[in-house]
């Protein structure tokens, strides 16, 4: 901006003959000059001034601030930054387990936000241990909040893959290892065979049994989609290996087998004289005149297979591996099981504590007899049937027990 006598040089004005005393005065008025814009100029000249001073010192403050208490008057700490690397940001190498929250699904798997720059994808085949066709099956809804591990990143998108499954197969195998530590029978499905054996699944894993570990002589396409009770044999999860074992499972089951025992079992198969029936992996012959104390002379009127019912254990052959039934023996009233079978089933417990109770009354007095012919045996039975040593006769008015010191702690 220049002085005052630049800005009035830049004036025009009327040339001096026209103000000469000489010349004959005009009826035209003076000419009024303005000053106005120069005034205007000069106030937006200082306001722009003063505005950038200001500025000026407001970034001179707040470097030397920033050089001498950079955080003086923030609240946001250093240690809440690397609170917040900690929840929002996260390594995402293959294996790396984080937490995420499922807020989408679909056909073929389930969208998951995991707190990242990016949406991370479930896959459905990751969805859980068994086969699915969708993750609805595996209980897989908007809102889960479940911890996954991370095992690829889609190159279209950046976004990374996720699985439930191998967080499940690892928990698989620890189970298992627990389960042979309790040396316990498990239920397997059979889905699979080969030359040497058949395929089942435990706890979601395929474990194999062989032939030589299986009690029945049945083939192996018979047994397909079968339950079979199983024992581990071996578990070696860095080998991959599951052995499992049916005939150590029957054994352990047959072992806990009593004569006059009521068991759950399912009709397997009918046959003329009798039908057999699975007692917990062992087969039982129910034959046709331990049914029921009337006459039965068709089977099929009776029972069919996959019925489900009560049987009493008659005898066991451990060494053949065989067991005899009975349903007859549980019936309140002859005919029953022809005519009421529920009511049978019902009874059940009850009528078999009788025949136990039976037995060891026959039994008792089996004893007896022996000891008729063998006084020198030195036993003899009281009047409730039980044996015992021989006993003096007891005096007529008692003992005395005033003699008898009192017992003292040890």
């Amino acid at each position: 901006m220049g002085t005052l006598a630049h800005q009035f040089a830049g004036l025009k004005c009327p040339p001096l003959s026209s103000y000469s005393p000489l010349s004959k005065p005009t009826s035209a008025k003076p000419q009024k000059v303005s000053f106005s814009p120069i005034i205007s100029a000069l106030a937006i000249s200082n306001a722009q001034t003063r505005e950038r001073q200001k500025l000026k010192e407001i970034f001179e403050e707040a470097y030397e601030r920033c050089r001498t208490a950079p955080m003086e008057g923030i609240s946001f700490t250093v240690e809440d930054f690397h609170a917040a690397l900690d929840k929002y940001d996260f390594d995402s190498e293959i294996g790396t387990k984080v937490k995420g929250t499922v807020f989408c699904i679909e056909n073929n798997g389930a969208l998951i936000d995991i707190t990242a720059k990016s949406s991370a994808y479930l896959p459905v085949q990751e969805a859980c241990i068994h086969r699915i066709k969708n993750v609805k099956e595996a209980g897989i809804f908007p809102g889960l909040q479940e911890e996954f591990v991370v095992i690829g990143e889609n190159d279209y998108d950046d976004s990374l893959i996720l699985s439930l499954r191998s967080i499940q197969y690892d928990l698989a195998w620890e189970r298992c290892r627990q389960l042979q530590g309790e040396d316990v029978v498990v239920k397997g499905k059979i889905v699979g065979a080969n030359k040497g054996g058949v395929v089942a699944v435990v706890e979601g894993l395929r474990g194999f049994i062989p032939f030589s570990q299986i009690s029945t002589k049945s083939a192996a396409e018979d047994l397909l989609d079968k339950e079979l009770p199983l024992k581990f044999v071996e578990v070696d999860e860095d080998q991959s290996r599951l052995i499992l074992s049916n005939r150590k499972a029957v054994a352990d089951s047959q072992a806990q087998l009593g004569i006059g025992s009521v068991v759950t079992g399912t009709v397997q198969s009918l046959k003329p004289y009798g039908a057999f029936i699975d007692i917990g992996g062992i087969n039982g012959l129910l034959h046709v005149s331990q049914i029921s104390h009337d006459r039965v002379s068709d089977i099929g009127t009776v029972l069919q297979p996959g019925d489900i019912l009560k049987v009493m254990i008659l005898s066991h052959d451990r060494e053949r591996g065989r067991v005899s039934l009975s349903t007859k023996k549980l019936e309140p009233t002859p005919g029953d099981m022809i005519r009421n079978p529920k009511l049978v089933f019902e009874k059940a417990d009850e009528m078999a504590q009788t025949f136990r109770q039976r037995i060891a009354q026959a039994e008792a007095m089996a004893r007896a007899d022996m000891l008729r012919f063998q006084p020198e045996s030195g036993l003899t039975l009281s009047s409730e049937g039980i044996l015992g040593p021989l006993t003096p006769d007891l005096p007529v008015d008692g003992l005395d027990l005033g003699d008898i010191p009192p017992a003292e702690e040890i």
